[in-house]
Order: structure tokens, then C-alpha cells, then sequence
């Protein structure tokens, strides 16, 4: 398959391109940033410069057509103020989204947040993040055009992955290692049956496989 990661080289999505390409499959990252290039190289994927804070809809369109799988793993990260949690983690979601329903891209997967919600009280910083991420969320849930899956993480952690998860429509907190969560994306992606699912992920004691297949069903 040729799957498009937006936010191409987030911690989430350079594991995930690693897993894709040895895999076998056709991988491109979505970057702003051309000198991160050659880091998307090294995790074999073709890096795709696009500022999708500022491209138009047919801009982002002419990036994903032709592919099987996109996936929106892109964020403003750590640092970053209210406004521009607004811009990427809600805008570039919704814009992307609009992306893959322009280019016939159905198979769409978003690596959200647990406790996203558009509604989230609150005046920090953290939680214009987590009204961001869950309005992107809502937005993407009311496509009819869109074959989506939305992933919640607990706390991301650097640990080495374990291949163990528990993976529900709700887990409770937890933590969850980078390298598991890329692993299910990476399941996710060649598993279509999960279409229309919100699922939490924190460790546990499934293996990957297992897990995503018993969410889909099978």
C-alpha cells in the first residue's frame, strides 16, 4: 500500500514510517520543515514538503492521491500556545481530512489524545490542546466519505515497546510506549474491519495483532 503520514517526523511517525517500509509498503511524510528530510529518509520514507498550517485543500490533495492510507499523526507539540493548538491540531486535521475525501483517500487513521473532547474545561494551554484534538475528532467522525479509525494514546513514553497493549473503546489511564503505539497504527492501517472505531491504548497484556483484530472484529 502507499500510506501518507502527516507530521512526518513526529516521534509516533518516524516509528511508524520504520515499520511501514519494512514492511513493504510505500510510505511518505508530510514535513514543514525541508531539513528534516533526510531523517524521513533514514526511517524509509519519501519526504513531502507542505506547511499544512497554510496549504490549500487541492495543495494537500495533490499529495495523498494515489494512496491507500492517510494518516494524521501531525501536532503543534511541546512549546507551542493556544493558537497555533487551534491551527494544527484542529485546522491541519480538518484540512487534511478534506485532503483525503478530495483525492478518493477513504482509509484515514488520527492519532488523537485520550481525553480529547471539543467541550474540555479549562484555560491552560493542555487543554486548548485536548478541545482541539477532540473537535478534529468530531469533525472526522461525521464524514460519511471517510473510512477512519481515531486512536487515543494514554502517556506517551520513550520505553521500549513491548508488543503488549490493551486496545478498547475505553481503557483507562495509562501509560503507552511510543514503539507500541506506532505498532498499532501500523496494524490499524492493513486492518480496513476497524473502520468507524475510537479506540484508547494504553500497555497491557494483548499482543498488538491480537488486539486490533479483536477490535475488529475477527
Amino acid at each position: 500500500m502507499r500510506i501518507v503520514i502527516a507530521g512526518g517526523h513526529g516521534q509516533i511517525a518516524q516509528r511508524l514510517e520504520r515499520l511501514l517500509s519494512a514492511g513493504g509498503h510505500e510510505v511518505a511524510g508530510v514535513i514543514r520543515n525541508p531539513e528534516q528530510a533526510d531523517a524521513l529518509r533514514a526511517a524509509g520514507a519519501e519526504p513531502v514538503v507542505l506547511d499544512l498550517e497554510s496549504a490549500t485543500v487541492e495543495a494537500a490533495a495533490d499529495v495523498l492521491r494515489g494512496a491507500d492510507v492517510a494518516v494524521f499523526a501531525a501536532g503543534a507539540g511541546p512549546g507551542s500556545g493556544v493558537e497555533r493548538k487551534d491551527t494544527v491540531d484542529r485546522g491541519a486535521a480538518v484540512l487534511f481530512a478534506d485532503a483525503a475525501e478530495r483525492a478518493g483517500v477513504r482509509r484515514y487513521l488520527v492519532v488523537s489524545s485520550m481525553g480529547a473532547d471539543a467541550d474540555h474545561p479549562g484555560d491552560e494551554v493542555f487543554d486548548a490542546y485536548l478541545r482541539a484534538k477532540g473537535a478534529a475528532d468530531d469533525d472526522v467522525r461525521a464524514r460519511s466519505g471517510l473510512d477512519w479509525t481515531i486512536l487515543k494514546p494514554g502517556m506517551l513514553t520513550n520505553d521500549a515497546g513491548t508488543g503488549l497493549v490493551r486496545l478498547e473503546a475505553s481503557t483507562g489511564r495509562g501509560p503507552v510506549p511510543r514503539d507500541d503505539v506506532a505498532a498499532v497504527l501500523a496494524e490499524l492501517a492493513e486492518t480496513p474491519a476497524t473502520a468507524g472505531l475510537t479506540l484508547e491504548l494504553v500497555s497491557g497484556s494483548v499482543p498488538v495483532s491480537v488486539a486490533v483484530k479483536a477490535v475488529a472484529g475477527e
